[in-house]
């Protein structure tokens, strides 16, 4: 079902953006999706914008963080997986071979508990633990994230930490034209996948995949409104069309249509 409740621990839950320009970012996502953007008290002066799809809460976006900014880091989706504590999910990761990023804290209104790791390969991850904010509740609908997948030069050494950290189970077969792909279970759904970098030279991180009705149609708006393009729509088969862009702050995204039966 395409609204969501609830998330069990493990389930990537929640996405958001750290943009180099929050103006630029929510007239471009506004245009592209048709989000509705509502400002909400970050703390220390910030504003978090929720991005809203027929009544529901799918993604967050915020202006980077000075630090990040003078540090010359890059706009980037950031990726959340559900967790029951995030104090205990905190010490699972540092004793799997993570690295403690931003340690546990509470976010302003009650939303919940978070902290942000990098796992053994470098990749940074987010994991939230929920109280009036459970995360999107709404999914693979058109302008909502539809997958999460760990692109890494080490997929056994990450999903190890994964399972650790979340007590998930992973299962890897041939998928689309890779002899290898590995994707997170939790109670028997799969839940996100991982792969080895496809690109030399880039860094782990994971990648957000939102729905769209027509990939090419997406690209083109996109590319209107100011997006990159950094690998055109291609087709996956059993999976279906996709194409990996770059907004006008530079963070990268894809966007996907699942196979028509």
């Amino acid at each position: 079902m395409p609204q969501v409740d609830s998330y069990k621990q493990g389930t990537p839950c929640w996405v958001d953006l750290s943009s180099s320009d929050i103006e630029a970012s929510k007239a471009f996502y506004g245009d592209l999706f048709g989000w509705e953007l509502d400002a909400m008290d970050a703390g220390n002066g910030g504003t978090y914008y929720m991005a809203k799809l027929q009544d529901r809460y799918v993604a967050g976006m915020m202006q980077q963080m000075p630090d990040m900014a003078a540090a010359g880091v890059p706009s980037f989706w950031a990726n959340y997986l559900a967790v029951d504590s995030v104090d205990e999910a905190a010490e699972r990761a540092a004793a799997a071979g993570g690295k403690i990023i931003f340690p546990p804290d509470s976010v302003p209104n009650g939303s919940g508990r978070m902290f942000v790791a990098a796992d053994p390969t470098g990749a940074q991850i987010g994991f939230w633990e929920a109280g009036n904010h459970h995360g999107a509740g709404l999914v693979n609908e058109p302008g909502t994230v539809v997958w999460s997948e760990l692109q890494t030069n080490d997929v056994p050494k990450a999903v190890a930490f994964y399972e650790s950290v979340t007590g998930c189970s992973s299962e890897t077969a041939a998928a689309g034209d890779l002899q290898e792909y590995t994707q997170f279970v939790v109670d028997g759904k799969s839940v996100a996948g991982a792969m080895k970098q496809p690109m030399e030279g880039m860094p782990p991180f994971w990648m957000t995949y939102f729905n769209v009705a027509d990939v090419n149609e997406s690209v083109a708006k996109a590319v209107e409104l100011g997006a990159q393009v950094f690998a055109p729509a291609f087709d996956v088969p059993g999976v279906g069309r996709m194409a990996v862009l770059g907004d006008p702050a530079g963070a990268a995204f894809s966007v996907m249509a699942g196979e028509s039966s």
